[in-house]
């Protein structure tokens, strides 16, 4: 998919101080919105004076578009081999699912980011990357569940479209209330979760 051209800076930052002070900004963006959150706060969260980071970074928006670049390329790494993998419908939503747990799992801030914001974003040039993988995104899921119900896997009465949007939105919304190394593995979730979506809650009488 579409990522984000990499930007310059200032100067040479190792992997693992530009990580930490992502990792920083993608918490302060998740809590107070991208548009509210200033160069000196996150450089308040990192410990640092404002002025030192834009040694690291020549700008938030580039920390913002590093943010969600690596989460979607990362996305739709897992997506895609799941997607290649020639697997029936219900297999291929299981597995869509727990990848996207796992993602949830890896980049909880960013995911969280990227629901609130991604709208707004999407209409600048430069973030023109996120309509892009929400249309890819929008036509694997509905492709998976058109070929389920024509495959029979399916109902033939399933209501494709509101069937994505439900299950899009109630997985992705984990993100507000999930926190890595919590009680449940992203496995663990997804499992619980495709039980419920896909076999219901009630007993089988």
């Amino acid at each position: 998919m579409p990522t984000a051209k990499k930007k310059t800076t200032t100067a040479t930052a190792s992997p693992e101080r530009r990580r930490e002070l992502l990792a920083i900004a993608a918490e302060v963006f998740a809590a107070q919105g991208y548009n509210a959150t200033t160069v000196r706060r996150i450089a308040d969260e990192a410990g640092m004076l404002a002025g030192s980071l834009y040694y690291h970074f020549d700008s938030k928006e580039s920390m913002l578009d590093e943010i969600l670049a690596t989460f979607l390329t990362e996305l739709w790494d897992g997506y895609d081999a799941v997607l290649d993998a020639g697997l029936g419908p219900r297999e291929t939503i299981e597995a869509l699912v727990t990848e996207s747990f796992r993602e949830i799992d890896r980049h909880r801030a960013a995911v969280a980011i990227y629901q609130k914001e991604s709208k707004q974003l999407a209409a600048q040039p430069r973030f023109g990357y996120l309509a892009d993988s929400q249309r890819k995104f929008e036509k694997a899921w509905l492709g998976t569940l058109e070929r389920g119900v024509s495959d029979g896997a399916f109902r033939a009465d399933l209501d494709i479209r509101l069937t994505y949007r439900f299950v899009r939105d109630t997985v992705w919304v984990a993100a507000s209330w999930y926190r890595p190394g919590g009680q449940h593995t992203p496995e663990e979730i997804a499992r619980q979760y495709l039980s419920m979506v896909l076999d219901g809650i009630a007993v089988r009488m």
